[in-house]
C-alpha cells in the first residue's frame, strides 16, 4: 500500500484534520505519518514526541496551537495534510487552513460525540464548501458507542451519515472493524501495525448484513445511478457503492463515517484508503475564482497556466521567514519572480520547501495543487495573492475574525521597548487575528486576540523567542455601543470659509435602532448588529455622489461611540433631506457633515453598551454540579441545559466574556481538578446598567 511515486494532479489530496480539542486530531496525523512510512516511530501527544506539535508550548500544554502542514505518500497518492487546532481561541488558524484545502477529515470522540468546537469547525467547513469524511475515534474507551456518536452527528450537524464500518468488539475489547463495502473483517492484533484481513465473524454476520442493507438504501435515496441499480437488482455492487459514496462526499450530500482508535493504531489504513477513494483531488474541485480590474476570472488547476497562489500562513523560523502557499495554477521554480497583487510589488522566490512540520525538504519546483513553503518573500502576509506578473489575479483572502479580548503589554525594562515593538509586529504578521494598537488616551500598548489562551500563548512566545520580560495588564474585552432610542429630523449644517473655496453641506438625518438583524444570545434573545444606510431624498436636493459621501462620513463616525469610545453597531441611518451650494459643496464637505451629524445624533439619542458573550460547555463530576451552577450564576451566566453523561454532568450556559477571566482556576478548585470547560463566541448582548456605568 505504500508508495513514494511522484503523482499527477489526480493523485494529490489536500486535506485537513478538524475536531474539538482532545478528540485525537494530532494522534491521527501521527498514525498517518507512521502508516505511510514517513516516520518510523509513533509520536505521542502525552510524551511530547509528535511531529506536528513541535512548538514548545504545544508540547507543554498537550494541545495543537498552530496549524502544521505535513506531506506523505499512500497507495501512489501524495497527501498534503494540515493538522489544525481544536481550541476555540485558535479558530482563525482553522479558517485560514480551510480556505486552501480541498477536503477534510472530521474527528469525533466516540464517547462525547459532537462537542461544541466540533460543531464550530464543521460550520466553518460548510462555509468554505469543503467535502468531509468522518472518523469516530477512541472506540477503545469506556462508554464508547459508534451509533450514539453517529446519531449526534446527524442531529447536531445535519448531514446524512453513511456508516461504512461495523466495530468488532467494544471498549477494551475493540480489535477491528467490518468493512461493509467488501464485507470483510480487518483485525489488528495487539502490538501489530497492519490489519489481518479475513471473513466477517459469524457472530456479526447478521448485523453486518443489516447495516450493509441500510447503507445501500441510504445511498440509493441520494444517488440516481445507485437508485437505478438498486431498483433493478435490489442490491448495490461494491463498485457502484464506492462510486456513489465518492460522488456524495464531493457534493456534500452525504458524509462517509469510519471508526477506530488512533492511539492503538486501529482503523488508520482504512481511513487512508477512504481519503484516497472519496476526497477530491485538485482537479475535482471548481477552478479558483479571482478578480482583475473589476472582472471575475477563473484559473484551472493546470501546471501550464499562469501562476496563481494564495499565502495562508507566515512563520518566522531559525532558517528564515517561511510563507506557506497553496498553488492553484501554474508552476513556480527557484528564482522565479511573482507579483503580490495587493501591493503591486514583485518578489523573488529563493527556495521551495516540501513541509513536514518543522522539517523541510527542498524542491526545484512546485506545481498546481501543491501546498509548499517558500523562502525569500519579504512582504507577503496571510491572505496575499501571488501570481504571474504578466497575468495579475486577486484571490479572495480568508476572513479575519475581530478580536474580543485585549491586554496591556509593556517591557519590564525601558531599554527593551523597541525590541518589544518589533516582537509584537512579528506576532501580528504571523497571526492576523492578533491586533496591536496604542490606546490614544492611556498610551498603553494593547494586544488583542480571540481569547485568554490566545493572548497567553502570544505573550509566552515573546518571552521564549525574543528573551523579553513582559508585564501584562488585566485582559479587557471588546465592547460595542448601539442605539437604544434614536432621533428624527436631526439637522446639521457644515459651513467652513477660510479663504478661497469654502465647504458647505446641509444634511437631515433619521437615526434608529436596527432591528432587522440579530446576533442571538444564549437566552434566545439578541442584540442588534450591523449598519444600514439609505436615502429618501427626492428632487435631486442632494446629488448621488454626495449621498455616498454622507454614508462614508457616517461609517467614519461608527469607529467611536459616545459612551466609552467603543465601536458602534446596530443602527439605521436615513438621509431625508439636504441642501448644496453651487460652489462650496463637495464630497469632502458632505463626508464631514455626515460624520459630525451622526456623532451629534448619538449624543442626543439614547445609547446602550453591548458586551461579548460566549456559550460555555462545562463538564463536571455529578457531586460538584451545585457549586459550579452557583459560580456560573455569580458570573451572570444563564444556564440553558444540563445533561448527565457517564458519571458526569454537561452544563451549557451563556456567560459574558468579561466574567470568564480566571474561570479555569476557579473550576479546577471547585472540582478537584476534574472539571473541564470549552467556550464558543455567541455574539453580543446588552450589558447591565451597572456594567455600562463602570465603563
Amino acid at each position: 500500500m505504500r508508495s513514494n511515486v511522484t503523482n499527477p494532479l489526480t493523485a494529490v489530496r489536500n486535506l485537513g484534520i478538524l475536531a474539538h480539542v482532545d478528540a485525537g486530531k494530532t494522534t491521527v496525523t501521527e498514525r498517518f505519518l507512521y502508516a505511510t512510512g514517513t516516520t518510523h516511530k509513533r509520536g505521542e501527544v502525552h510524551d511530547g514526541t509528535t511531529v506536528t506539535d513541535f512548538d514548545p508550548q504545544e508540547r507543554d500544554r498537550g494541545i495543537t496551537i498552530f496549524a502544521a502542514a505535513v506531506s506523505c505518500a499512500w497507495d501512489g497518492h501524495r497527501i498534503n495534510l494540515i493538522d489544525t487546532p481544536g481550541h476555540v481561541d485558535f479558530a482563525d488558524e482553522v479558517e485560514r487552513s480551510l480556505r486552501v484545502l480541498d477536503g477534510a477529515i472530521a474527528v469525533f470522540d466516540a464517547v462525547a460525540g459532537v462537542e461544541p468546537q466540533s460543531e464550530s469547525v464543521w460550520r466553518q467547513a460548510d462555509r468554505h464548501g469543503v467535502p468531509r469524511i468522518a472518523f469516530v475515534n477512541k472506540l477503545d474507551r469506556a462508554g464508547a458507542d459508534l451509533d450514539t456518536a453517529v446519531e449526534s452527528i446527524r442531529q447536531r450537524l445535519h448531514p446524512t451519515p453513511l456508516v461504512v464500518q461495523l466495530p468488532i468488539g467494544t471498549e477494551d475489547g475493540f480489535v477491528g472493524v467490518v468493512d461493509l463495502l467488501r464485507m470483510r473483517a480487518l483485525i489488528w492484533a495487539d502490538g501489530g501495525d497492519t490489519a489481518e484481513e479475513g471473513p466477517v465473524p459469524d457472530a456479526l454476520r447478521d448485523e453486518a448484513e443489516r447495516r450493509r442493507r441500510r447503507l445501500e438504501e441510504a445511498v440509493a435515496e441520494l444517488h440516481p445511478v445507485a437508485l437505478e441499480e438498486f431498483c433493478a437488482r435490489s442490491t448495490l455492487s461494491a463498485h457502484t457503492l464506492a462510486s456513489a459514496l465518492r460522488d456524495l462526499t464531493r457534493t456534500g450530500e452525504g458524509v462517509v463515517v469510519l471508526c477506530g482508535s488512533a492511539y492503538r493504531n486501529r482503523g488508520i489504513e482504512p481511513l487512508l484508503d477512504a481519503v484516497v477513494a472519496y476526497l477530491p483531488s485538485p482537479l475535482d474541485v471548481p477552478p479558483v475564482r479571482g478578480t482583475h480590474d473589476g472582472t471575475e476570472q477563473e484559473r484551472a488547476a493546470d501546471e501550464q497556466a499562469p501562476v496563481a497562489a494564495l499565502a495562508f500562513k507566515v512563520s518566522a523560523t531559525a532558517t528564515g521567514r517561511l510563507t506557506y502557499l497553496r498553488l492553484y495554477s501554474g508552476t513556480i521554480r527557484k528564482g522565479d519572480t511573482v507579483l503580490d497583487t495587493g501591493t503591486r510589488r514583485t518578489e523573488r522566490i529563493g527556495r521551495i520547501l516540501r513541509v513536514r512540520a518543522d522539517r523541510h525538504a527542498e524542491l526545484d519546483r512546485a506545481v498546481a495543487g501543491d501546498i509548499v513553503a517558500v523562502v525569500g518573500l519579504k512582504s507577503a502576509r496571510a491572505g496575499t495573492t501571488l501570481c504571474a506578473p504578466t497575468a495579475p489575479l486577486l484571490l479572495e483572502p480568508p476572513p479575519v475574525a475581530d478580536p474580543v479580548v485585549s491586554v496591556a503589554v509593556e517591557a519590564r525594562r525601558s531599554t527593551d521597548t523597541d525590541r518589544l515593538a518589533t516582537a509584537l509586529a512579528r506576532l501580528a504578521e504571523e497571526d492576523p487575528s492578533l491586533v496591536v494598537r496604542t490606546d490614544p488616551e492611556t498610551g498603553q500598548t494593547l494586544l488583542s486576540g480571540m481569547g485568554e489562551l490566545h493572548l497567553e500563548v502570544a505573550v509566552e512566545k515573546i518571552r521564549q523567542s525574543h528573551g523579553l520580560e513582559v508585564a501584562v495588564g488585566r485582559p479587557r474585552v471588546a465592547y460595542r455601543e448601539t442605539v437604544v432610542r434614536g432621533v428624527s429630523g436631526l439637522v446639521f449644517r457644515h459651513v467652513k470659509q477660510d479663504g478661497g473655496a469654502g465647504q458647505f453641506a446641509h444634511v437631515v438625518l433619521d437615526v434608529a435602532p436596527l432591528e432587522l438583524e440579530l446576533e442571538v444570545d444564549g437566552d434566545g434573545g439578541g442584540a442588534p448588529t450591523g449598519f444600514v444606510f439609505r436615502s429618501t431624498v427626492v428632487g435631486g436636493r442632494v446629488p448621488q455622489e454626495y449621498v455616498r459621501a454622507v454614508e462614508a462620513g457616517c461609517r467614519d463616525a461608527l469607529a467611536e461611540g459616545p459612551l466609552g469610545g467603543h465601536p458602534v453597531t446596530g443602527l439605521s441611518v436615513t438621509l431625508t433631506d439636504g441642501a448644496t451650494h453651487s460652489k462650496d459643496s463637495s464630497e469632502l464637505a458632505f463626508r464631514t457633515a455626515g460624520r459630525f451629524a451622526l456623532r451629534e445624533a448619538m449624543r442626543v439619542g439614547v445609547m446602550g453598551l453591548l458586551e461579548p458573550v460566549v456559550d460555555v460547555t462545562v463538564t463536571v463530576p455529578a457531586d460538584a454540579v451545585g457549586g459550579v451552577l452557583g459560580d456560573l450564576a455569580a458570573r451572570r451566566g444563564r444556564v440553558s441545559d444540563s445533561v448527565p453523561r457517564a458519571g458526569s454532568v454537561v452544563i451549557t450556559a451563556t456567560v459574558p466574556l468579561a466574567e470568564l477571566f480566571g474561570y479555569a482556576t476557579r473550576l479546577r478548585s471547585r472540582t478537584q481538578g476534574r472539571g473541564t470547560f470549552t467556550t464558543r463566541p455567541a455574539g453580543y448582548a446588552p450589558a447591565p446598567v451597572a456594567v455600562a456605568g463602570d465603563r
